[in-house]
């Protein structure tokens, strides 16, 4: 198989972002008097807002509107990403090569697009060819929609599509959307799998790399 595309998740797969999510959904919890603690943390990783700010509700056991408690997740992000946030080694290099040998590359991230848009400034929106957000999918991961609507607009097809993937959610988005996926723990283990390959860091791979990997499947 040729390698006709690749595609990305965001959080822990090219932004070390997870560890400030954490600290704002414990931030959250705790100004809805609940507890938040390591296992919480692993229950959210790679889901929706709407997702996680279901989870803090029912876990601190708060009577508020979904939508206020993912407004203030949301305010906290925007205040802290833009001094915390940490490009993952190897990610500027893999997106710069592929957009210099003319592969296309798409963004697909459950994160809102107004919070998204703090990231993709920083890795450089040149190198994106498409980029698709938490808020313009009817369902996010683990659904296959969000890849399937990126492949789309790449005129790709998924079978010819690579995604680098960090939490077992992307992973299943990716596998039911029909794409190659190599996964790359981050937070949350991941199993080898007849669809997926697990690497250990992104700096392991190369655009040449994944060449490879398509062409093997």
């Amino acid at each position: 198989m040729t390698l006709q595309a690749l595609a990305f998740d965001l959080d822990g797969t090219l932004i070390d972002s997870e560890p400030v999510w954490h600290s704002v959904e414990r931030d959250v919890t705790e100004w809805l008097g609940g507890t938040w603690g390591p296992e919480h943390q692993d229950a959210v990783v790679g889901g929706s807002l709407y997702a996680a700010s279901r989870y803090i509700i029912d876990l601190a056991g708060a009577d508020v509107p979904v939508e206020e408690v993912g407004r203030r997740m949301l305010d906290l992000m925007k205040e802290r990403l833009p001094t915390e946030l940490e490009i993952i080694p190897g990610a500027k290099e893999i997106l710069t090569d592929a957009r210099a040998a003319g592969v296309p590359v798409a963004l697909v991230t459950s994160t809102f697009r107004e919070l998204a848009e703090v990231a993709i400034e920083a890795l450089g929106r040149d190198l994106f060819t498409v980029t698709v957000t938490g808020d313009e999918v009817d369902h996010t991961k683990p659904h296959p929609d969000p890849y399937l609507k990126a492949c789309r607009l790449l005129g790709a097809e998924p079978a010819r599509t690579v995604v680098l993937e960090d939490s077992p959610t992307g992973v299943a988005a990716a596998e039911a959307a029909g794409c190659v996926v190599i996964a790359i723990p981050n937070i949350v283990p991941i199993p080898e799998g007849p669809r997926r390959l697990v690497v250990p860091a992104l700096a392991d791979l190369s655009l040449a790399r994944l060449r490879e990997i398509a062409a093997s499947r």
